[in-house]
């Protein structure tokens, strides 16, 4: 698995981008990522459409990477953690998530995750809110006007499409404006927003070899 990373600095912190979908902030050892949406190729074949769950797996195995590339102690999902409750693919996450029971497992809540009592346990988590402040920046899944700080959010899955003569290409991408660190969906099995995005940012799209600033 390749990983490109571009390194940027937003109110004098450094955060590194990766074109694996997640970002890194060296300064807080803290992994952080959106939208895993854990549970929908169950949720699809309960609903009688057959998926293979390699897709869950190859999203696993890419935040596994990830994990021994940057050895965080902190693991951050800006919302939408699951996507349909509980259901097979939430007990494969639940066997991933023990493999590193040292690493401090953040959630904050999306429109996506309802979790009872009992399946809060079950996840393991160590933090879950509708929103989590680090210093001057406030991690929440939508963003929110008349917010000081700098929110660092999810929800939107952005994309941007980069148009050629043979084609026309969609990407996934970062969103980077002055109040907003909009984060692209982390699962593969989701699709691209390249309306709904923020005004007068900057773009950091990426492929699987690099990763481009437009």
């Amino acid at each position: 698995m390749n990983i490109a990373t571009k390194n940027i600095k937003i109110q004098d912190e450094i955060f590194t981008l990766t074109n694996q979908r997640a970002v890194f902030w060296k300064q807080e050892k803290a992994l952080i990522l959106s939208d895993l949406h854990i549970g929908k190729t169950a949720h699809f074949r309960k609903n009688g459409i057959a998926l293979a769950n390699h897709i869950m797996k190859s999203d696993l195995d890419r935040l596994s990477f990830l994990i021994e590339y940057f050895q965080p102690e902190k693991f951050i999902v800006v919302g939408d953690l699951l996507h349909a409750g509980d259901n097979s693919d939430v007990d494969e996450f639940c066997s991933w998530r023990n493999q590193y029971p040292d690493l401090q497992f953040y959630l904050i809540e999306g429109n996506h995750d309802k979790i009872s009592q009992a399946l809060e346990s079950k996840l393991c988590l160590n933090f879950k809110e509708k929103s989590f402040i680090i210093d001057n920046f406030i991690f929440i899944h939508d963003f929110e006007k008349n917010q000081p700080k700098l929110q660092i959010t999810g929800h939107i899955h952005p994309g941007f499409v980069i148009n050629s003569s043979v084609k026309n290409i969609k990407l996934p991408c970062f969103v980077i404006t002055e109040h907003q660190l909009l984060l692209p969906a982390f699962s593969e099995f989701t699709g691209l927003d390249t309306k709904n995005l923020p005004k007068k940012g900057r773009f950091y799209v990426f492929t699987d070899a690099e990763i481009y600033e437009i």
